[in-house]
């Protein structure tokens, strides 16, 4: 059957293709250890879960109002008012079915063929394909491991152009776990400021995930005068250990907000019931759960780091937030082992799940073929056993 010209220019997602590949291997009796995960590995706590039941048993599992019940939307305004401190009505937030539904609204509102969206790699893997399933185009600006992985004022300069509609930045990162500092992100504002067509994309999913005393801070903080152009995308997902709950939410300019709303209105209605109530909870109950996970995943940062320190020829820099490393393996690109060759991110990570039994996320995916990504979402015994099997596999390469 003929299919659109639209969809031809999507991939599959590489996370999830990944993901998949594990759970076949394991569904075979294989022993697969997975760095692929992007999802916490706890379980979500248990007062959120709680809400949700009495949510069903109060009946509350009708069609709610299209941009989110009124709870969640107070909510995320006192969030965003504590933790940003910035201010929204209620008519400048959006709940969806989590953030990457958010981003597809809000790119489906604003772009429009021949636009364009200056995206910084590595990025996360969605960011492209959204963008063209919009009719835009993905301008892609490297960011190497030298300047950590970040977007500098010159790079951005550089990039804009009389059709630049958007763009898009996320911190701390998904794939590299880097975090823009306030001096950073003000030296990014003041080339935007020489920009007012330009719309700020914050993608903020990871902020509570930081480590070492790092300073949370977005663009649209450090720079007020970009508030009315930076439309925040957040959710609950990765903080509060709900990515199968699918609630995120977006906040910005009320017309761009309603237009959104609008589309979501035409693909998914509102968001799940029961679910927005457990967000509710997640948002307004006890936060000992996110400290608690956030001590644990910085164990395992440190763990990581001191691991990869082993590897011959790999560097990384150390992530401030989120829960993956992206280290640079292209040191094993050109080895062999038998007829296998490693020409790139991709070989390896094939190699890997086949000789292994270990996943990785090519780099490749994330627009950083000289990486791949690992998630620390793991126990402490399936990161020493997942570390010792990347060890000996490597180390059979020459």
């Amino acid at each position: 059957m003929k299919l659109s010209q639209r969809v031809s220019q999507v991939q599959p997602s590489a996370t999830l293709a990944i993901n998949a590949k594990a759970k076949a291997l394991r569904a075979e009796g294989k022993q697969v250890i997975s760095f692929g995960v992007g999802e916490p590995d706890f379980d979500t706590p248990h007062h959120i879960g709680e809400m949700a039941v009495q949510a069903v048993r109060r009946g509350q599992t009708r069609y709610t109002a299209v941009q989110g019940i009124p709870e969640l939307k107070d909510a995320i305004l006192d969030t965003i008012r504590a933790d940003y401190g910035l201010d929204y009505l209620p008519e400048e937030v959006l709940v969806s079915c989590g953030g990457k539904h958010s981003l597809y609204n809000l790119f489906q509102a604003v772009l429009d063929p021949g636009d364009q969206v200056i995206i910084p790699a590595p990025y996360w893997v969605s960011y492209p394909d959204m963008v063209r399933l919009a009719g835009a185009e993905p301008v892609i600006v490297d960011c190497p491991e030298s300047a950590s992985f970040k977007l500098d004022p010159e790079s951005l300069r550089r990039a804009v152009t009389a059709r630049t509609r958007m763009l898009i930045l996320n911190s701390p990162s998904n794939p590299t776990g880097v975090h823009y500092k306030p001096e950073e992100l003000k030296a990014l504002a003041e080339v935007l400021l020489d920009h007012p067509e330009v719309i700020i994309v914050s993608d903020d999913i990871y902020y509570r995930m930081l480590y070492n005393g790092a300073q949370w801070a977005n663009i649209a903080m450090v720079e007020p005068r970009l508030k009315e152009r930076t439309f925040i995308v957040n959710g609950v997902s990765k903080t509060y250990a709900m990515t199968g709950w699918r609630i995120g939410y977006m906040l910005g300019d009320a017309e761009v907000i309603k237009a959104a709303g609008k589309i979501q209105s035409q693909s998914t209605s509102n968001p799940c019931s029961v679910a927005q109530w457990a967000a509710v909870a997640a948002l307004r109950g006890s936060q000992e759960s996110v400290q608690d996970m956030l001590e644990a995943f910085s164990q395992r940062r440190d763990y990581v780091m001191e691991r990869l320190g082993r590897l011959p020829g790999v560097t990384c820099p150390e992530p401030q937030g989120a829960f993956y490393v992206f280290p640079n393996v292209s040191a094993y690109y050109g080895k062999t082992v038998g007829s296998r060759s490693i020409g790139g991110s991709l070989d390896l990570a094939d190699y890997l799940m086949e000789e292994a039994h270990l996943a990785v996320v090519p780099g490749v995916a994330f627009g950083g073929d000289r990486c791949i990504r690992l998630s620390f979402a793991l126990s402490m015994a399936e990161l020493k056993e997942g570390f010792d099997r990347l060890e000996k596999a490597l180390g059979r390469l020459g």
